[in-house]
């Protein structure tokens, strides 16, 4: 049986080979340029296709070595799944095409999320954190050994399990009243330093720069008394605070009428001391016009005493006898009338017995005497 196929398929080859032979031999001795034509345009097709796979597949070679690494940002490669030492930054590069891969490693500050924490206190409730953010960055010269410890998305091993594992840990030894109210502010802090001191003996290079904790959800029948709570000491808080308001503005008044006496006596002294000051003016002004007008009638006694003393020395010098017997005659002869006797004014003459015609010139002679004398 496969002796017969054998022979058979020998004789349809030999006799496909004389068919073909005998189509040529026929084509060339009908149309030979017709031929060749179609041969030509067979062969510019197959160069062409050839030409264009050729393109194809170096455009894509290029477009698979050629790669962009963004600013804030470092290459790693791997070649097989291995990692290659080589990193490169921002820009363009080349790389092997299609046996060469490369992963974009963020260095500058992220935040990473970490949504609904589950965590159980020390009293056995369960309460869930939210969101939970963690603001990171990665030395740029660490990114080598930490892709190769913890491939390029490290944040899932080292902060996001570590975040769920450090939290479960300070909740399990916390109560709800602890972790809620009392310790809350603090919860952020010490997971911080707790990330951190661990990822520097882990993955030195990344550092927490942050991290901010929501406020968990608790059961709802805990919160409403929470809130009930929080409502109450609100309340104390109020009136504290009014009363602080209070002792406060009481004690802000008393200063103010302190301050207010405060300067009502020192305008008072002010203007007592003013009025001191005018008095003293007054009494150093009155002295002074004392002293002038002092001086002033000391100095017009001075001069009528000089004025008198020396009319006096005048008249001393000319009330002489000779002058002042003239002066007699003079008022003897200005009289118009002239009496002698005893009875009338007895001035000038005694006419009694005993009387002689000198009894006139001794009457002139005692009034000159007298005069004299009041001088």
């Amino acid at each position: 049986m496969l002796e017969q196929q054998r022979k058979s398929g020998l004789n349809c080859s030999d006799v496909r080979r004389k068919r073909a032979s005998l189509y040529f031999t026929h084509r060339s001795q009908v149309s030979r340029p017709a031929i060749t034509k179609e041969l030509q345009y067979v062969l510019r097709m197959t160069l062409g296709a050839v030409a264009s796979v050729i393109l194809a597949i170096g455009g894509a070679a290029v477009f698979s070595a050629l790669h962009k690494i963004d600013e804030g940002h470092v290459g790693v490669y791997y070649r097989g799944g291995a990692l290659l030492t080589t990193t490169s930054g921002p820009g363009f590069h080349l790389m092997l095409p299609f046996i060469t891969t490369f992963k974009s490693v963020q260095t500058t500050l992220q935040t990473d999320e970490v949504k609904n924490v589950p965590c159980g206190t020390s009293g056995g409730v369960m309460i869930y954190f939210d969101r939970i953010e963690v603001v990171n960055y990665l030395v740029p010269s660490a990114v080598y050994g930490i892709v190769r410890n913890f491939t390029a998305d490290y944040d899932k091993a080292l902060i996001f399990n570590k975040v769920h594992h450090e939290l479960n840990q300070f909740c399990s030894v916390h109560s709800l009243q602890e972790v809620y109210i009392g310790l809350f502010d603090q919860i952020d802090e010490n997971l911080k330093l707790t990330l951190q001191e661990d990822l520097t003996s882990m993955a030195p290079g990344l550092i927490i720069q942050a991290v901010r904790v929501t406020k968990p959800n608790i059961p709802e029948s805990i919160r409403r008394n929470y809130e009930l709570m929080e409502s109450e000491r609100t309340k104390l808080l109020i009136a504290a605070q009014t009363q602080k308001v209070v002792e406060k503005e009481a004690e802000t008044e008393r200063k103010k009428a302190v301050i207010e006496a405060e300067k009502v006596a020192q305008v008072a002294e002010i203007k007592f001391g003013q009025k001191v000051m005018e008095k003293e003016t007054e009494k150093k002004i009155s002295e002074i016009e004392d002293g002038a007008f002092l001086a002033r009638q000391k100095a017009k006694a001075d001069a009528e005493f000089y004025t008198a003393q020396r009319a006096a020395e005048a008249n001393k010098l000319k009330l002489t006898p000779e002058y002042l017997q003239l002066m007699k005659f003079k008022a003897i002869a200005a009289n118009s009338k002239i009496y002698f006797g005893s009875e009338i004014p007895h001035m000038f003459m005694d006419s009694g017995p005993g009387s002689s015609s000198s009894a006139p010139s001794k009457a002139i002679d005692a009034l000159s005497e007298g005069i004299l004398d009041l001088e």
